[in-house]
């Protein structure tokens, strides 16, 4: 099957017929389609029997404005073919839907609020490598009818149309109600099964699932601190018992919220310090009990996860960091796409940028902290634990993942430990620091639009 990437123009409906396309001579001969014969057309899930004429010396495709509208496509653009001969099928695409969590219509000129310039990006990258993209929400799944959606695409600005089901679909949701809704679960078994497209970060991960899965990967088990499910004080007695700090962790948490780190003073009293929207709030507990007692009602609502407390590097006192971004590429392989180092703000344990952590390079951040050993080739450590992990986490955990963010510490030993992995990296936590020129496609952008070209045969 012999691909290429096109320019699609589009021609006003009196000069050709909907059911036909003009396409440049030599493909019609490398393909050995026969001008008098009719081919399938397909983009996504749209299909159309359509005629060819063929054009010398001319290396595009020409369609019908009228036949494009009922593509989605809006404007002139440039798209991969490929042709299946044993099907008489013509594709283009690929087609890649992003499903987001919500679009503000009376915006039009920023849609998609704070991820508006990511979604840009998205559509300059997929004009550079000859795909197209749209973004739509759960409420236009719940108006889905069998091949079409509605979503919003850009040509000369950003516009609502109605759109083939994709050939990929980018599960880029923020919430995880959102994402547990009937209607999105029903989406992605129908599209899956009916259209054979493909989701990639299908679900939020939780936390305990997370390591409960590495724990089985024998490459992976190094990095993980012990970690176990609260079920009851004898759990937080236990692990305390052991450590001189303990993190419990709302198992299906985000952006470092509701975290509580849990501290032995002297005797018996003990010491909460909880994480709040302005900063930190410290409690403390005569006994251990006490403090057992006043979060067991949280834990009613919240699964929490009890984890090992770490000696982590720092930097002047504040806790450092690192978000590792790691990405599928274009033949399928779990690739690194960037590290930087997180450092906590004075008011905060966790390094959150939500929270106020402040961004640095793996080097700029090891060569300013308290480390006392392995500091060489740390950044190399990091990198090669990120992908590991990311390789554990597609064996043993049964979802499809094109794309991870993963938190990364080092103790004052240089020892690389997991913190947490997260399906749904956030698009301005993970930012190159050496910051491309507004024109450039940043390579995480890049990477996403490789990906669906590999799972959608383009």
């Amino acid at each position: 099957m012999q691909k290429s990437k096109v320019a699609v123009q589009l021609i006003s409906s009196g000069m050709l017929p909907e059911d036909t396309i003009m396409l440049g001579e030599a493909y019609l001969k490398q393909w050995h389609i026969s001008h008098s014969v009719s081919i399938v057309l397909r983009f996504g899930a749209f299909k159309k029997t359509v005629k060819v004429i063929p054009v010398p010396k001319y290396d595009g495709m020409r369609i019908n404005q009228s036949l494009a509208r009922q593509m989605g496509i809006l404007s002139s653009t440039s798209l991969r073919l490929s042709y299946d001969s044993s099907s008489s099928t013509l594709r283009l695409g690929p087609l890649i839907g992003v499903l987001i969590s919500r679009d503000y219509p009376s915006t039009p000129d920023k849609p998609f609020g704070t991820i508006t310039m990511f979604c840009k990006e998205l559509v300059d990258g997929c004009a550079n490598q000859g795909a197209h993209v749209y973004f739509f929400t759960p409420n236009h799944v719940s108006g889905s009818s069998d091949k079409q959606i509605e979503g919003w695409t850009f040509a000369n600005g950003w516009k609502r149309a109605k759109l083939p089901l994709p050939d990929v679909v980018n599960n880029r949701l923020t919430s995880r109600k959102l994402e547990s809704r009937a209607l999105v679960q029903q989406f992605f078994k129908e599209i899956k099964s009916t259209h054979h497209a493909s989701v990639f970060n299908e679900k939020f991960l939780d936390k305990m699932e997370v390591f409960d899965a590495l724990k089985k990967d024998e490459s992976v088990r190094r990095y993980l601190p012990e970690s176990h499910f609260l079920r009851n004080y004898t759990t937080l007695k236990s692990m305390c018992s052991r450590y001189g700090n303990v993190f419990l962790k709302p198992s299906k948490g985000s952006l470092g919220k509701g975290i509580i780190r849990v501290t032995k003073l002297e005797g018996d009293i003990y010491q909460a310090h909880f994480t709040t929207g302005t900063g930190t709030r410290r409690q403390v507990y005569p006994n251990l009990v006490k403090l057992f007692s006043s979060i067991s009602t949280k834990m009613k609502t919240i699964k929490y996860q009890a984890q090992q407390g770490l000696n982590l590097i720092e930097i002047q006192k504040r806790p450092v960091d690192f978000r590792a971004v790691v990405q599928k590429n274009a033949t399928g392989k779990w690739t690194l796409t960037s590290v930087v180092a997180r450092t906590a703000s004075s008011q905060h344990f966790v390094s959150n940028l939500a929270r106020g952590g402040t961004l640095s390079t793996v080097n700029e951040a090891v060569a300013r902290s308290n480390i006392f050993a392995g500091k060489e080739g740390a950044s190399k450590r990091l990198r090669t634990a990120a992908l590991t992990i990311a390789e554990g986490i597609d064996k043993h955990i049964p979802a499809h993942f094109g794309e991870l963010g993963i938190d990364l510490a080092l103790d004052t030993n240089g020892r690389v430990w997991l913190l947490e992995v997260n399906s749904k990296p956030s698009k301005s936590d993970n930012t190159p620091l050496n910051q491309e020129n507004d024109n450039k496609i940043r390579p995480s952008v890049r990477n996403v639009i490789q990906y669906s070209r590999f799972l959608s045969g383009f």
